[in-house]
């Protein structure tokens, strides 16, 4: 044991080390990967190495190699750091090494995940009552609570698709926005349900569905045929959101149609009353999917699932019971039988450290400064002439196209898509690029708790600094 405290004590130096240097080194990390693999993926060796050495190699290695996503100035994929006192519970939940899956195995694990969902469920303003499972990140969440959809609209017309699977079971028709997220077709291929064969909703210029289409695709669903809606709380290039409570009205009138929402980091602007308005009658709706991993800044793999209806939540995912194993008794909580997941990760303790450390307050503060830190790096850009943004800022996404004088669309497509790759190869900052609506755009997501007005400047100068010299 003298020896493995060693070594923590020195990994502990090293990560710290790591954490020290992300606001001043490039943000971009080293991705030649022919050295990488020279470095790392080497002949396994026939006898053990040096646990020192090896950590020492792969914190030299993997730490140069590492893109900066943690730090202030990265703004791709919507992708927050980890809080300090969030990566302080991962370590802490490393070392613990609990199986979460059952109570007995985890008793702290499965309380703090009753308390964290509970918090959640109240910052969201969703039913109090409500299942929750936290899980990887949004693709299983959309899995998850759409694996609870389906249970329900079947169970409705008189099929158990728990214990009789999908063949001989009536139709499930699925309606899509045209902008809904590929996880949420994923989630579908998962399910047996298919990917391509949804009806799709035309949406408008910020990627929100429009009502009447909306209502004219529901008007060509069978009578009677089960049903599934799917509604966007944060279009993943835009920020918009689908106008939910107009949405949802229009659903409801399709007696047994299940609502879900797709709120991957959007549905954290319930936390803010000069937000909440985008998710004005979200609570309304039948399941809601989240990532802590995003906006809450705690380390990955960190989702949420809410299914309103508990019962038919634990129908949907709770698994036979194994002999051998031990179930908690009913007033105890055995995560497996709300997740799809029989051995994993407590996940708990990073979000129950990121919301008490945070509080009401601090949740608030980070979402408004992310949503203020977009709107003045939209506004710094756009002051340039060869600069359009492209999107309503909203929230925390901005989409940015670059024309110089005299280019036509294509000329454009390409400028823009070079500044892209000039911005990610300075170093300054990593962004990613987009294809919105037929446009190349450059695609800006603030989610860090860490990024700072100072931060957001440099980034716009270091754009403006490579948009200008390719001209």
């Amino acid at each position: 044991m003298a020896d493995a405290s060693e070594l923590l004590r020195r990994t502990a130096e090293l990560a710290i080390g790591y954490l020290d240097a992300l606001p001043d080194r490039p943000v971009s990390g080293d991705d030649d990967v022919g050295a990488l693999r020279r470095e790392l993926a080497t002949v396994l060796p026939e006898q053990g190495e040096d646990a020192r050495q090896v950590i020492e190699h792969l914190a030299a290695v993997g730490g140069r190699a590492a893109m900066a996503s943690a730090g202030p100035r990265f703004f791709g994929f919507v992708m927050g750091g980890a809080l300090p006192a969030a990566l302080a519970a991962d370590w802490l939940t490393s070392a613990w090494d609990q199986n979460a899956g059952l109570y007995v195995a985890g008793p702290a694990a499965a309380v703090v995940e009753e308390a964290v969902g509970a918090w959640l469920l109240d910052l969201f303003g969703l039913p109090p009552q409500s299942g929750f499972g936290l899980v990887t990140g949004c693709q299983m969440a959309h899995f998850t609570c759409l694996a609870a959809a389906r249970q329900a609209v079947l169970e409705r017309v008189g099929w158990d698709p728990t214990t009789r699977g999908l063949f001989g079971a009536p139709e499930v028709e699925v309606v899509l926005g045209a902008e809904a997220h590929s996880t949420v077709h994923s989630a579908l291929q998962y399910l047996g349900l298919g990917r391509d064969r949804v009806r799709t909703v035309s949406t408008d210029g910020q990627g929100r569905i429009i009502p009447d289409a909306l209502a004219e695709t529901l008007a060509a669903v069978p009578d009677g045929a089960p049903l599934i809606v799917c509604l966007q709380a944060g279009n993943v290039n835009t920020g918009s959101f689908d106008p939910l409570r107009d949405a949802i009205s229009r659903v409801r009138r399709h007696e047994g149609a299940w609502l879900h929402i797709d709120g991957a980091f959007g549905m954290w602007a319930a936390a803010s009353p000069d937000l909440a308005h985008l998710v004005d009658g979200m609570s309304e709706a039948d399941s809601w999917a989240t990532d802590a991993h995003k906006w809450l800044n705690v380390p990955y793999d960190s989702g949420f699932a809410f299914v309103a209806d508990a019962g038919v939540f634990a129908r949907a995912m709770a698994p036979p019971h194994a002999a051998y194993l031990e179930y908690g008794p009913q007033q105890e909580r055995d995560e497996v039988s709300w997740v799809p997941e029989f051995s994993r990760r407590a996940r708990g303790f990073t979000v129950y450290a990121a919301l008490r450390t945070l509080g009401r307050a601090g949740i608030r503060d980070l979402v408004e400064r992310c949503c203020a830190l977009a709107r003045r790096m939209a506004e710094r850009l756009a002051a340039e002439p060869m600069v359009e943004i492209l999107n309503e800022v909203v929230l925390n996404q901005v989409l940015v196209r670059f024309t110089p004088p005299g280019a036509g669309d294509g000329d454009a497509d390409a400028f823009t898509r070079e500044v892209i790759r000039r911005v990610q190869a300075e170093g300054t900052l990593w962004l990613s690029g987009t294809t919105w609506h037929g446009q190349a755009a450059m695609r800006i997501s603030v989610s860090n708790w860490s990024t700072t007005e100072a931060d957001a400047d440099r980034s716009v100068e270091a754009i403006l600094r490579c948009a200008r010299a390719l001209t």
